[in-house]
C-alpha cells in the first residue's frame, strides 16, 4: 500500500488542474479517498448501464470511450490521454453510463468517489467551474464529431481520426511515427467505417505518399496534406 505522502505527491503532480484549486482540508479529503488501479490491455474500466461511482483520472496509458451499436458494431467516441478526467457526466446527470470505457493499453488510473466530488463542488465554486468547463469542452467536441460522421466522406473521416491520434498522443522520437498503435478494426470504429474501407483508405494514403504503414505503426509523411483532407474531407 502506498504511503499517504506518496499518494499526495502523485495527485499533486498528475491532477494539478484540480489540486491547485482545492483548500488544504479538501486536499486531505482527496488524498484519503484516492485509489490507484492498474488495468490490462482491453480490460473494461466500466460498462454501459453500470451505475457511476467514481471520477476516473488517467495517469498513465491510453483509454477509449466506446458504445456498441447495431449488430454489435463498436463506435469509439473518444480517446483519453494522461491527464484527463472521465466517468462523471452520468453521475451529474443522475443516470447510468450510456457508454463503456476500456484500457487501450496497460494503463494506470486513479479514482475518487463521486459522492465526495459532489460534496467538494458544493463547497468550492472554483471546482464547480472546472467541471463546467470540462463538460462544455466535451460537448463542443461531440458537436464537431456529429458533423464529421454525417457530412465528411470516408477519406476525411479517416484523416481526422489520424489527426486526433496525432494531437492526443504525439509522435515517437523519430518525429513521424504515431505514438499509438491501433488495430485496423479500432481505427475503423473511430472513423465510423467498415474495416475493409479503413484498410483501402489507408492504402490510398500510402500510395499518395501521405503516410507509411508497417503493421500497426503509422508514420505521418505529409502532415499538411493529411490535415487538408481532414478539414475538407
Amino acid at each position: 500500500m502506498l504511503k499517504k505522502s506518496t499518494i499526495e505527491k502523485i495527485i499533486s503532480e498528475d491532477m494539478a488542474a484540480i489540486w491547485s484549486i482545492l483548500t488544504l482540508d479538501e486536499k486531505h479529503l482527496i488524498t484519503d479517498n484516492f485509489v490507484i488501479h492498474n488495468f490490462k490491455k482491453n480490460q473494461i474500466i466500466y460498462a454501459e448501464k453500470d451505475e457511476p461511482q467514481y471520477l476516473w483520472t488517467l495517469m498513465k496509458g491510453k483509454v477509449k470511450l466506446f458504445k456498441d451499436g447495431i449488430g454489435g458494431r463498436q463506435q469509439i467516441l473518444r480517446l483519453y490521454r494522461p491527464i484527463q478526467y472521465f466517468g462523471y457526466r452520468a453521475y451529474f446527470a443522475g443516470e447510468s453510463y450510456v457508454s463503456s470505457a476500456a484500457a487501450f493499453e496497460p494503463s494506470t488510473l486513479g479514482t475518487i468517489p463521486l459522492a465526495l466530488v459532489k460534496d467538494l463542488i458544493d463547497q468550492n465554486r472554483r471546482l464547480a467551474w472546472f467541471f463546467i468547463h470540462e463538460l462544455s469542452r466535451h460537448l463542443g467536441g461531440s458537436d464537431t464529431k456529429i458533423v464529421t460522421l454525417t457530412q465528411k466522406h470516408i477519406r476525411g473521416r479517416l484523416a481526422e481520426a489520424l489527426m486526433l491520434m496525432l494531437d492526443n498522443y504525439g509522435l515517437e522520437d523519430d518525429g513521424e511515427t504515431l505514438k499509438i498503435y491501433m488495430a485496423r478494426e479500432d481505427l475503423a470504429n473511430l472513423s465510423n467505417m467498415t474495416t475493409s474501407n479503413a484498410i483501402r483508405t489507408l492504402s490510398a494514403f500510402v500510395q499518395e505518399k501521405i503516410i507509411t504503414v508497417d503493421g500497426r505503426r503509422i508514420k505521418i509523411v505529409n502532415e499538411e496534406a493529411l490535415r487538408n483532407i481532414s478539414k475538407f474531407g
